[in-house]
């Protein structure tokens, strides 16, 4: 996962803090030169580097921080605060135009993920705001592009709009806007072409475009794996086009994390949203303050609630409390627990975003394996038949053989299966009388 190296060094750092009672200005000049080469090796950019850590010596040094009690959580605090400043701040939000269609036009170097990122985005927007986006396929040079961009649309339920390839790309963007005028679709989300490098025929059709259909939002994608040449890429593509934002692809994978702590400051543009797994729903807002506490070890709370209150069904959570009350609760409905867990993401995501789970806790938890023993107990429960969801009791032996064997599994498996939900059917009699609500509303405090 990104930061993971990164995280890893600087709760390193903070640890030893944290274990003195009184800390000096040599403890603090020590810890900032730790600090500063686990940066470096994050690939951030050096001036960032420079600037950051002067920053944080200058406020670690002082009197309030020198003679406090707990002078290494005082100075934990400090670092998350000047990376929550250094990667924007606040969560900067898509800015939507007030006479419909708003424009998005997404750009980026071949490769980066950009048409995925389209896909995402309008995902993201049916989602989250009920919009109606119509994705353009404006790229016409890279083969299959056009034809990309149409499944993901069909897998997002997103209308798509193309000429073919023998159309020019901004002749195609201003007809989509005309499109989407007559059939109610906003936004327009363009997906142009990349290249492998950055040249100037490239710069010229993307100025053009712009030119063409007045853009709201000029969104780069930027490879999150690239580290310091993302950064590169996003000062590049600024100064030809006045970029409103950044969209950081593949922050779930190996990558440093130089990209996400250097763009904001070397381009003064906002990350605005981040790509966090392989799934069309795995886009999410860039929130500064929660990538902070993630990268520093202390979760990442309210991300988690979000993504509880999204997979939340709240008809479902009341005919669940429902039959929880009537004793009613059968093995479809546990299977539809199951299902709305994993609509949060894998077990290790969310694992991550528990405050004090470190690389070593969630190393003991084999979150592949989990993932296989989810997908076979969904397995287990639709070879079933629906008395046998309902009424798990009457699962004797020769069931248990059809029911292994309809679904790839062993009996074992199917055993375990019937223990645990034995287990939560008890745990469920207690969990009744709107509790469920009731935490909800105590989670919803922390927001």
């Amino acid at each position: 996962m990104a930061f993971e190296s990164l995280g890893d060094k600087l709760q390193g750092v903070f640890k030893k803090l944290r274990g003195k009672g009184k800390i000096t200005e040599k403890d603090i000049k020590d810890a900032m030169r730790e600090v500063k080469l686990a940066l470096l090796e994050a690939d951030v950019n050096f001036k960032v580097v420079k600037q950051f850590v002067n920053a944080v010596s200058e406020k670690a040094v002082g009197q309030e921080v020198m003679e406090s009690l707990t002078p290494g959580q005082q100075i934990v605090k400090i670092v998350n605060d000047e990376l929550t400043a250094l990667m924007g701040g606040e969560c900067s939000k898509l800015e939507f135009s007030n006479r419909p269609p708003t424009v998005f036009m997404m750009c980026g170097l071949q490769g980066a993920g950009k048409t995925t990122a389209c896909g995402k985005l309008a995902k993201h927007l049916i989602k989250t705001m009920d919009k109606r986006p119509l994705l353009v396929a404006a790229d016409v040079y890279r083969p299959a592009a056009v034809k990309q961009l149409e499944v993901l649309g069909s897998q997002v339920n997103a209308a798509v709009f193309s000429m073919g390839t023998d159309v020019s790309p901004v002749e195609i963007a201003k007809r989509a806007v005309e499109h989407a005028v007559k059939h109610g679709n906003d936004p327009v989300i363009i997906d142009t072409a990349g290249r492998l490098h950055i040249d100037e025929e490239l710069m010229n059709e993307l100025k053009s475009i712009k030119d063409a259909v007045n853009p709201k939002e000029i969104l780069l994608v930027v490879d999150a794996m690239t580290g310091q040449d993302a950064v590169n890429v996003a000062e590049a593509f600024n100064k030809e086009l006045d970029i409103t934002g950044v969209i950081l692809s593949k922050l779930d994978g190996d990558a440093r994390g130089g990209a996400a702590l250097s763009v904001k400051q070397v381009t003064g543009k906002p990350i605005k949203l981040a790509s966090v797994g392989e799934k069309l729903t795995d886009l999410e807002m860039f929130y500064p303050d929660r990538m902070a506490s993630r990268i520093l070890g202390m979760g990442d709370v309210l991300t988690l609630i979000d993504k509880a209150q999204e997979a939340l069904d709240d008809k479902k959570a009341a005919e669940l409390e429902k039959k929880i009350k009537e004793q009613s609760f059968g093995l479809d409905d546990f299977l539809e627990q199951f299902k709305q867990i994993r609509k949060m993401g894998s077990l290790g995501q969310i694992l991550g975003m528990l405050p004090g789970v470190d690389k070593k806790m969630l190393e003991m938890v084999d979150t592949e394996e989990n993932e296989k023993k989810m997908v076979r107990i969904e397995a287990i429960i639709q070879s079933m038949t629906k008395e046998e969801k309902r009424n798990p009791q009457i699962i004797g032996a020769s069931r248990k053989i059809r029911i292994s064997k309809g679904s790839g599994t062993r009996v074992q498996d199917v055993n375990q299966l019937l223990k645990q939900f034995s287990e939560m059917q008890k745990f469920m009699k207690q969990f009744s009388g709107g509790k469920q609500k009731r935490m909800m509303k105590r989670l919803n405090k922390f927001r």
